[in-house]
Formats: C-alpha cells, structure tokens, sequence
C-alpha cells in the first residue's frame, strides 16, 4: 500500500516561496551529464514565470537559472562525489538558512535530504530521483513524517509502495528551442548514458552488430567504476561498426539525437525515469528500449517507439524503427513531458502536503497506464 496525503482543509492559493535544494556536485544546468539538474534547471524557471519566489540552494560560484541563488560551498563538490559528508555538510547549511519567516515550502532533490528534513521547521516535499530499494530504500524507509517524497514514475513508486508517498510528478524538459527532425534519421543507432552495466551498452553493441547496424556510443566515462567497466567490458568488443564518443556536452548530445536512427535503451535495471528517453522523442528520434522501469510509461508503443521484452528482439526492432513518424515523437514529447506541466504538478503537491497541514491515509499506488 503506498502512503498519500489530503489535505484537512483547502490550501491558501497565491504566489509561493520556494527553497529548492539540490546536490552539491554539478551546477543547474549542468555543462554536460546531469539529469537531475536540467530537470531543476526547466522546473526553477518554469516555477518563477508561473509567479512563485524561488530561492535555488546548491554549491559553486555561478547557475544558469532563473531564481536567486545561495551557494552553500564556493566550488563544485563533484569530486567528491560517491562521498557522504559534502552532502551533509550542504544540507546542514541549507537548514540553517532556511526558516517559515522566508520560505512556505522546501523542494528537496538532495539522496540523504529526507532524513535530515525533519530538523527544519519549514515543510519539506523530497523528489526521489533514484531507485527506491535496497540501501536507498533502507534510507526513505526512515523519512521523517513532517517530509513528503515525491515519485518520478508510476514504477519508481511500485518498487516501494510503503514509502510515504505524497504524488508522482514526471520529469520534463523545455523543448521551446531543441532541434529538430522532420524526417526519420538516416545516422547510426544512438547509446547514450553512462558507462555501466544497468545501462547495457554491450547490449547495444550485439543487438545493432546482429541487425548489421552502426552504432555510436555516447558515454558519461569520468568516475573510476565507468572507466573500469569501459575498460574492461566495452573496449575489448569495440570494431570499426561503433564510434565512441566521450562525455559530450549537451550541444554535441543532442546533435547525435537529431542525426540519429534511433535510441536504443538496452537497460538491464529498473530504470526510474530515463530522460534521455524525452530529449530523444522530442528531437523526432524514436526509442528502441527493453520493457524495464518507466520504460512504458514513457513510450507509446508504433508511435514514438519499439518496447521490447528480450534483448534478442532489438534488432529486428532496430530495423523497423525508421518507419516511424518524428513528428509523432515531438508531439508526444511536448504534451507529456513540458515542464509547465511538471510545475503544475509540483504546484499541486506544495500545496496539498506542504500547505495544506494533510493527514495520512493508505491507498493502492496507481498503476501505470499501458
């Protein structure tokens, strides 16, 4: 049974002022890899154009946003990233500046944020940006009451229905000035994520290799588990049939989405959201993906996309994909993945968990639509 909440009595309307809080390892936007932060980064300025005061808390010395900004370290903390403490510390310092005299909700995108939350007085709504199990499940379990966590799909929330859920809000992205395809591409299969196992790149290597395919490999390869893993998985079954490029900034990435067949998602991990998914359809390039995570939440099966159950299904996939219309993709992308709707999303929960002094009741988590 997922946890919601009601509110007790209607929530005050009007402009809110909103602490928004994320990590302290990239900036908002980020330059290159950072899905987290260009999901803040459309849902900070979206917030502001739509009324609200928000006052973004992170580290370094600049942002690309909207919204004041209060830096609680003078550099990045990247890294240090995989660390705890300068997460903490960050935290710590945001709870420090934040009081009900300035702020009506905080906005929390931080991992350890929800269980430090309950030492502020101001209410706190948690997006979980992860997947909700095993140690990180472990964490949220513990999630103080006063906090109310947020899912980013239907089957992030599935994963851990007795989480004290308060909503499910998709993440989003402004494709006001994104390029665009007008016809299916005629340029390789893309990869584009990290290099790891739960994003299977090796997979993305036999199945275009079978469907006698090229591929280019996008890869975020900077933390010494990504470079082991190239090393030792990737590399070694790479041929002239697949071109690697490493850590591309936004600009690059998307000029591989625009030119390219199709993206292929070979995920071997229930992947919470997957945003690369909506960059994707929102340039006219359509998905070719295993069903794992929000996969099919996201993708609307012959209309922006191939969804398929085993890895032995994705070449014939990736090569019936290009009968698919890209306008059809941008459609999709832009109703369901605008980040005015996400604002209005957010607003709803500040309002009916933050605002409104809700009380708890059990209900069934909803079940994704198919």
């Amino acid at each position: 049974m997922a946890v919601t909440h009601r509110p007790s009595e209607s929530p005050p309307a009007g402009p809110l002022r909103i602490a928004m809080v994320v990590p302290p390892w990239l900036s908002v936007p980020p330059p290159g890899y950072g899905g987290l932060e260009q999901v803040v980064h459309g849902l900070v300025d979206t917030l502001v154009r739509r009324g609200h005061a928000v006052t973004l808390f992170g580290a370094g010395r600049q942002h690309g946003t909207a919204a004041d900004f209060v830096s609680t370290v003078p550099e990045l903390q990247y890294d240090r990233l995989g660390e705890s403490l300068p997460e903490l510390a960050h935290l710590a310092r945001v709870n420090h500046l934040v009081t009900p005299a300035d702020f009506d909700v905080v906005h929390d995108h931080t991992t350890i944020g929800p269980l430090v939350a309950g030492r502020r007085a101001v209410p706190t709504v948690a997006t979980v940006h992860g997947n909700p199990v095993g140690e990180y499940g472990t964490v949220l379990s513990d999630t103080d009451h006063g906090v109310g966590l947020v899912a980013i799909s239907h089957a992030q929330r599935r994963a851990n229905p007795s989480l004290p859920w308060v909503g499910t809000v998709h993440n989003a992205m402004d494709a006001t000035d994104l390029p665009r395809k007008r016809a299916p591409g005629r340029g390789p299969v893309l990869w584009l994520a990290r290099f790891s196992p739960d994003k299977g790149p090796d997979l993305a290597i036999r199945a275009c290799r079978a469907a006698g395919l090229p591929l280019t490999l996008a890869g975020k390869c900077n933390e010494p588990a990504e470079r082991r893993y190239y090393a030792e998985v990737v590399e070694p079954m790479l041929d002239s049939d697949v071109t690697v490029v490493m850590n591309a900034d936004r600009a690059a990435a998307l000029r591989l989405l625009v030119d390219a067949r199709c993206l292929i998602m070979p995920i071997q991990w229930e992947e919470p959201f997957g945003m690369v998914m909506v960059e994707a359809m929102a340039t006219g390039t359509p998905v070719v993906a295993l069903r794992r995570g929000a996969v099919p939440e996201l993708v609307v099966e012959r209309v922006t996309g191939l969804v398929r159950d085993r890895a032995d299904e994705l070449p014939a996939a990736l090569r019936e994909v290009d009968r698919l219309d890209p306008a059809a993709c941008v459609a999709h992308a832009v109703e369901n993945f605008s980040t005015e709707r996400m604002a209005a999303g957010y607003e709803d929960v500040y309002r009916r968990f933050a605002l409104g002094r809700t009380t708890v009741v059990r209900e069934p988590a909803p079940i994704a639509a198919r």
